[in-house]
Protein backbone atom coordinates (compact mmCIF):
# COMPACT_ATOMS: atom_id res chain seq x y z
CA UNK A 1 0.00 0.00 0.00
CA UNK A 2 1.34 3.33 -0.76
CA UNK A 3 1.60 6.26 1.36
CA UNK A 4 -0.27 9.63 0.34
CA UNK A 5 3.15 11.22 -0.48
CA UNK A 6 4.02 8.23 -3.04
CA UNK A 7 0.54 8.49 -4.62
CA UNK A 8 0.70 12.03 -4.88
CA UNK A 9 4.22 11.57 -6.87
CA UNK A 10 2.97 8.91 -8.60
CA UNK A 11 0.23 11.09 -10.37
CA UNK A 12 2.12 13.85 -10.77
CA UNK A 13 4.80 11.95 -12.74
CA UNK A 14 1.79 10.38 -14.37
CA UNK A 15 0.36 13.56 -15.46
CA UNK A 16 4.01 15.13 -16.52
CA UNK A 17 4.50 12.30 -18.37
CA UNK A 18 1.15 11.99 -19.84
CA UNK A 19 1.12 15.62 -20.90
CA UNK A 20 4.60 15.47 -22.78
CA UNK A 21 3.97 12.41 -24.70
CA UNK A 22 0.49 14.31 -25.84
CA UNK A 23 2.33 17.41 -26.87
CA UNK A 24 4.75 14.87 -29.04
CA UNK A 25 1.76 13.08 -30.44
CA UNK A 26 0.08 16.50 -31.47
CA UNK A 27 3.44 17.63 -33.57
CA UNK A 28 3.52 14.39 -35.04
CA UNK A 29 -0.36 13.85 -35.93
CA UNK A 30 -1.79 17.70 -36.67
CA UNK A 31 0.41 17.91 -39.33
CA UNK A 32 -0.76 14.64 -40.75
CA UNK A 33 -4.11 16.44 -41.05
CA UNK A 34 -2.61 19.28 -41.77
CA UNK A 35 -3.99 21.14 -38.90
CA UNK A 36 -1.52 23.96 -38.24
CA UNK A 37 -0.92 25.26 -35.04
CA UNK A 38 1.75 27.16 -33.46
CA UNK A 39 4.22 25.55 -30.58
CA UNK A 40 2.29 27.93 -27.72
CA UNK A 41 -1.16 26.40 -29.40
CA UNK A 42 -0.10 23.21 -28.83
CA UNK A 43 1.19 23.71 -25.31
CA UNK A 44 -2.21 25.19 -25.11
CA UNK A 45 -4.27 22.65 -26.47
CA UNK A 46 -2.48 19.37 -24.52
CA UNK A 47 -2.80 21.58 -20.93
CA UNK A 48 -6.67 21.46 -21.77
CA UNK A 49 -6.90 17.87 -22.72
CA UNK A 50 -4.77 16.95 -19.50
CA UNK A 51 -7.09 18.99 -17.24
CA UNK A 52 -9.89 16.49 -19.35
CA UNK A 53 -7.85 13.52 -18.46
CA UNK A 54 -7.73 14.78 -14.48
CA UNK A 55 -11.21 15.30 -14.44
CA UNK A 56 -12.10 12.39 -15.84
CA UNK A 57 -10.00 9.74 -13.84
CA UNK A 58 -10.90 11.54 -11.11
CA UNK A 59 -14.38 11.64 -11.31
CA UNK A 60 -14.36 7.87 -12.21
CA UNK A 61 -12.25 6.99 -9.70
CA UNK A 62 -15.03 8.58 -7.06
CA UNK A 63 -17.68 6.54 -8.81
CA UNK A 64 -16.03 3.43 -8.51
CA UNK A 65 -14.99 3.84 -4.82
CA UNK A 66 -18.53 4.73 -4.64
CA UNK A 67 -19.99 2.09 -6.25
CA UNK A 68 -17.66 -0.82 -4.15
CA UNK A 69 -18.20 1.04 -0.55
CA UNK A 70 -22.19 0.83 -1.54
CA UNK A 71 -21.77 -2.75 -2.75
CA UNK A 72 -19.45 -4.15 0.07
CA UNK A 73 -22.02 -2.40 2.79
CA UNK A 74 -24.69 -4.71 1.48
Amino acid sequence: MQTKTQSLIESSANVTIGYFVALAAQMIVFPLYEIEVSINQNIQIGLIFTAVSIARSYLLRRFFNHYHHHRSAN
